[in-house]
């Protein structure tokens, strides 16, 4: 009789890194430790993809931050261009955000980036945090942020109420043949009125 399988599994302990795509690994690795601060830490150079064996030559290379995670890109000749992206969401919802400690601290990041040329937006209190947002030499919208209210990551209950009402109106709205977004709009609109959701602005 086969035994069943037991698996055992940890919460990950912390982003290791995340990686994205560079068309330019020198400026890439100026941007990251002149503008950014980072220390550039280590890089890898194959000929094939590790998980598919496909010739793909590539540089691969990281950033450390404080904690000990890591911000990676690479490169690889022939790929294409980035294309525009079809809605504005793409470009604002897609985003690396950096933790900082303090409002001074993003008000001097703010005061460093836009000292070397890069555009910023904000600073925007989200109430429960506070940011700027800028892009790197990519194109990658970035955000430097730091947290107002400690307890904003520690609202499940909070969190599974919004997803039950964001679940909700889509599912009526489709069934009625409304507008999901219009209908979305009203009911967040409502509930901002009643103030029982979370509201970043």
């Amino acid at each position: 009789m086969a035994q069943s399988l037991k698996i055992s599994r940890q919460t990950p302990k912390m982003i290791n890194h995340t990686a994205y795509v560079t068309r330019d690994s020198k400026g890439t690795v100026d941007f990251y430790t002149r503008i950014m601060g980072l220390e550039f830490c280590s890089a890898v150079m194959d000929s094939r993809l590790p998980s598919t064996k496909e010739k793909l030559p590539y540089f691969h290379i990281f950033f450390k931050l404080a904690d000990g995670s890591h911000i990676a890109f690479f490169e690889s000749p022939g790929v294409p261009e980035r294309q525009p992206v079809p809605h504005v969401a793409h470009h604002v919802f897609n985003h690396l955000a950096l933790e900082v400690s303090s409002r001074e601290e993003v008000d001097e990041w703010a005061i460093w980036l836009k000292s070397q040329g890069v555009e910023v937006t904000g600073p925007v209190d989200h109430k429960i945090i506070y940011s700027i947002y800028f892009s790197d030499n990519n194109g990658l919208r970035s955000e430097i942020t730091t947290t107002l209210d400690p307890t904003w990551n520690d609202q499940p209950e909070q969190a599974l109420r919004e997803l039950s009402i964001w679940e909700d109106v889509k599912a009526q709205a489709k069934r009625s043949g409304e507008n999901v977004s219009d209908a979305l709009f009203e009911r967040i609109e409502h509930e901002r009125a009643l103030g029982t959701i979370t509201i970043h602005s």
